[in-house]
């Protein structure tokens, strides 16, 4: 069908309101006074609108602009258009590698971070998985990665998803309300540095007054990396964070009561604590990274499955026996870079932070160096406490919901925890390889599932102790009492140890606790006094103390009543075969 030749008029009349309407829209555009430049001549039309975001002067606006970190459209003029393919947080790792990992920035640190323990969470998934009876041992190659792109689960992975997966480098910054929101972010969880943040006695205080502000300031970007950051994460599990700066969580009364209220000392969570000694290092003004190395913290590449095969520091980094060699050097034989040494042959840290210089001195002569101790690690002396949380009561029910916090979406089972006890005293000790180290329950895990029609669909109990650097150094050691006449502190738990015919006996507070798998082990109790396992151990070669072993370290015990310390002579070539001329050791009683 041919159409009606079109009028001239209206042809006219069409091109009136076409230029009408440009016209329009050009006097509604709001167009910025001039081009706007990088340094290198690069037009960034961003800056046209975003004059008062400020920086570190690495990452000025001048310098890079707004798109070099958040991508959109530099060239645009309107919000919209500029806005296209945004990214709010540069630092996410699902972008990473068009943003902080392009050619000319960090391109050599997005693969090394990605592999790096606080990305994957290798070692917490393949540990959980082996304690469950998921997987044959604990070096399972899985990551959060992996679970984001394959969707996998189990019952042990889904407790993860829903539980645990709030503290990885993978979580999105934030997807979730309140502290938990400000996990989390890639390489924005550690370099993220709040300007202007009200000032608060604890780091948690900040994040909550920061959260509440109505315009928020642009995060300024810090190689610097403060310890708020780092306790942002370390403040559950280990709880190395919290204690390096002396706070103990304790149990869920808020008690003491302050004026006939619940304590107003309380940690993201609902959860209280109480104020104990803090780390020496922290005391003495230094910060995490000052010890904690940059490949140690963010990956050197490898794809490690637990931290000690990624850890690169020890106590002998710093505190060295000048006839054994110099500080400085770390276990992967690399050089710190901020110590210095002083004319006069002295070292001394920098702190990174404060740039403080920290005296490094040598272990104690004629303590650190005693004999009988040469297999003590320096924090099974030296840490004066640590966060021991006993039974872990976990409850999975098939007829409600749960958020999985890898997807963001409520899924079927609902999982709830309760604990036993909490405790901070006597820190236990193992041995590890062919060192003594501080332990504490790794995972004491009492499994209950309920069905769709809340019936009991099965139950299992797997109770473990870990080994911990609790972060609690003093510059003090523990008593010789603290180890020799603690029954707790070498693994049998709280009770009383006598001497019986010859042969030691036992017999302890905690007789443990009976579920619907059956009866457990005392929950303090890691060996029984003939030197039997009680518990399961965190690793292949980590192990309690011997029969043997238990019968030499109590029996000092009984010699500490006259004999107090190192300074006294029958320590000095001291054997557990030499017989004692006043106390009779089989009866307990003094010789007349």
């Amino acid at each position: 069908m041919k159409l009606p030749p079109i009028s001239p008029r209206w042809t006219i009349l069409a091109l009136l309101m076409l230029v009408l309407a440009l016209v329009v829209r050009e006097n509604l555009t709001k167009r910025p006074d001039k081009l706007y430049q990088l340094v290198n001549g690069q037009v960034e039309m961003c800056l046209s609108c975003h004059k008062d975001e400020k920086l570190d002067p690495a990452h000025g606006r001048e310098v890079l602009g707004c798109s070099a970190c958040h991508l959109g459209d530099p060239l645009a003029i309107e919000k919209k258009a500029a806005h296209k393919g945004i990214v709010m947080n540069p630092g996410d790792l699902r972008v990473v590698e068009k943003t902080c990992g392009v050619e000319g920035c960090h391109a050599q640190d997005v693969k090394k971070v990605k592999n790096s323990l606080m990305a994957t969470n290798r070692g917490i998934l393949a540990t959980l998985l082996h304690y469950w009876g998921e997987a044959p041992d604990q070096n399972g190659d899985f990551s959060v990665e992996k679970l984001n792109k394959t969707g996998k689960t189990s019952l042990a992975i889904d407790y993860y998803r829903k539980l645990c997966a709030t503290c990885h480098l993978w979580k999105e910054k934030g997807d979730l309300e309140g502290f938990f929101g400000e996990k989390g972010g890639g390489c924005s969880a550690c370099h993220y540095v709040r300007p202007q943040a009200p000032q608060a006695i604890k780091p948690w205080e900040t994040f909550f007054k920061f959260g509440q502000l109505k315009k928020k300031p642009h995060p300024l970007i810090n190689k610097k990396v403060p310890m708020e950051n780092c306790i942002r994460c370390h403040n559950r599990s280990g709880r190395v964070g919290t204690s390096f700066i002396g706070v103990y969580e304790g149990e869920s009364y808020g008690t003491p009561y302050e004026k006939g209220s619940p304590s107003k000392k309380e940690l993201p969570g609902d959860r209280f604590y109480l104020d104990l000694p803090s780390d020496i290092h922290h005391q003495k003004g230094m910060a995490c990274i000052d010890c904690h190395t940059r490949d140690e913290i963010m990956g050197d590449g490898t794809n490690y499955p637990h931290y000690e095969k990624a850890l690169e520091i020890s106590c002998a980094l710093c505190h060295v026996n000048p006839k054994e060699g110099k500080p400085g050097l770390t276990r992967k034989n690399k050089k710190l870079n901020n110590l210095e040494q002083t004319p006069e042959g002295k070292y001394l840290l920098i702190g990174k932070l404060s740039e403080k210089k920290h005296p490094l001195n040598p272990p104690k002569s004629g303590t650190c160096d005693y004999p009988g101790h040469k297999r003590m690690g320096c924090q099974s002396c030296h840490s004066s406490w640590i966060p021991q949380c006993y039974g872990c009561h976990a409850k999975r029910d098939m007829r409600e919901t749960h958020l999985d916090k890898l997807t963001g979406k409520e899924t079927p089972g609902w999982w709830e925890e309760g604990r036993s006890y909490l405790r901070y005293e006597k820190p236990m000790l193992a041995i590890w390889k062919d060192k003594i180290v501080t332990v504490t329950p790794g995972c004491q895990d009492f499994v209950t599932l309920i069905d769709k029609e809340g019936k009991a669909a099965g139950s299992f109990n797997s109770l473990t102790m870990a080994a911990l650097s609790p972060h609690t150094t003093q510059k003090e050691g523990r008593t010789c009492a603290d180890c020799h006449t603690s029954t707790k502190t070498v693994g049998l738990g709280e009770g009383t140890a006598w001497k019986e015919k010859g042969e030691w006996r036992f017999s302890g507070v905690d007789q443990g606790i009976t579920t619907e798998a059956g009866p457990t082990p005392p929950l303090d109790g890691y060996v029984d006094i003939n030197g039997k396992p009680l518990q399961k151990s965190a690793r292949p070669d980590l192990r309690p103390f011997n029969k043997k072993e238990l019968a030499r370290i109590l029996r000092v015990g009984q010699c500490l009543p006259c004999h107090k310390d190192y300074s006294d002579k029958i320590y000095t070539n001291y054997t557990p075969e030499r017989k004692c001329p006043v106390f009779d050791e089989e009866s307990g009683t003094t010789k007349r």
